[in-house]
């Protein structure tokens, strides 16, 4: 079982997941299981829902990994029970049982401090200490499980599907905060206990294709189990003084990502996507509205890519974009050494204003380079 204590561990993927080697998928598959229309797969799975291009809100069943902050879609493994039962070829239901729960694990560097800045405080206090501990649920049935349902089907040309799922979020929430005097004058220093709370997720789908354009859309709506408060202990420096916030309401918030491409006659390839609500973000009026496109351009039998134009722009107030904008430009290379081995260029550009997660990173522009095997 993971033994996670504070929030730096949840940087720290080896902590996250106690295992010498990763293992994203590792089960059994039986076919005609009781029943000739009935599947049961068993073990270690992605369990990928959604319509979308790597941008998905109702895929919430496998932990985010947050690793490569720029890689959307990059989830673990879960050990899950999966059931699927087929009515016919245009039909199908799903059941989904997961019994322990697994958090996102967090980047490390400077994405680390993009996602999770140390809190600032006015003068003339200074942050002397800062702890960040979490609350992880017991390991039981009721505690730690996680519940899954999704209807599919197929009909008039389109693919769609409605799903639920009964599960905890998967980014530390602060629940508890307490600040003490530091050594120092004007020091302080804060402890935060951070919790997962429970939520249902509520999911739709489609995806289509009209003239040779695909398109597809896909929303999630949230509904926290409980009002997320975060109470502040001051106690110790202002004698008989708590303070209770709210961090979440109990209310939906909706997650929707809509989108289409088209490939060219002559191999170039376009993929635009608007997506309301990105990994992270919580609760009416705190999604951000993020634009995502890429052109392709493909030569030597699709052999070596380039996609000149790649890349997002993201608005976190519409009525002060100059101050509250990002821009991520990121240029790519890929070139298919042999038949399994992919060697990949980038370069990530990013531009931007305010204090959303991708506007941090402005002037930590880099040069990436990845090299994929499959066997």
């Amino acid at each position: 079982m993971p033994k996670i204590y504070s929030g730096s561990d949840l940087y720290n993927k080896g902590i996250v997941d106690p295992v010498t080697f990763e293992i994203r998928e590792a089960y059994v598959q039986l076919y005609g299981f009781l029943s000739k229309n009935l599947d049961l797969k068993v073990g270690r799975q992605r369990i990928a829902w959604g319509t979308a291009d790597m941008v998905n809100p109702t895929d919430n069943l496998n932990p985010y990994d947050m690793e490569d902050v720029l890689d959307f879609s990059r989830h673990r493994g879960s050990d899950a029970l999966n059931l699927e039962y087929y009515f016919n070829s245009d039909f199908s239901v799903q059941g989904i049982y997961i019994p322990i729960f697994q958090s996102a694990n967090l980047p490390i560097g400077i994405f680390a401090d993009a996602l999770a800045p140390n809190p600032e405080l006015p003068p003339p206090y200074t942050l002397e200490k800062f702890n960040d501990n979490i609350d992880m649920p017991k390991y039981t049935f009721g505690e730690s499980s996680t519940y899954g349902l999704k209807f599919r089907g197929f009909a008039g040309g389109i693919d769609f599907s409605l799903s639920y799922v009964w599960g905890r979020d998967g980014f530390p929430t602060p629940g508890y905060t307490t600040i003490t005097q530091g050594e120092n004058t004007g020091g302080l220093n804060i402890d935060v206990n951070s919790i997962f709370f429970r939520q249902s997720i509520f999911g739709a789908d489609m995806a289509t294709s009209i003239g040779g354009i695909g398109f597809w859309a896909e929303a999630a709506a949230f509904l926290p189990q409980d009002e997320v408060v975060m109470t502040t202990d001051l106690t110790a420096v202002i004698p008989g003084l708590t303070m209770d916030s709210v961090v979440l309401k109990k209310e939906v918030f909706v997650k929707f990502v809509v989108g289409g491409d088209y490939n060219f006659a002559n191999g170039m390839y376009l993929n635009f996507q608007y997506l309301h609500g990105f990994v992270g973000e919580r609760g009416c009026g705190s999604l951000n509205d993020y634009f995502f496109t890429q052109y392709q351009m493909k030569f030597f039998e699709d052999r070596l890519k380039l996609s000149p134009i790649s890349g997002a722009f993201i608005v976190s107030d519409w009525s002060d974009i100059p101050n509250n904008y990002a821009v991520i430009f990121a240029p790519e290379l890929s070139y298919m050494a042999t038949d399994n081995l992919e060697i990949i260029l980038s370069t990530p550009l990013f531009f931007g204003k305010g204090d959303s997660m991708f506007a941090k990173l402005t002037d930590y522009n880099m040069f990436m380079f990845r090299l994929k095997y499959s066997f």
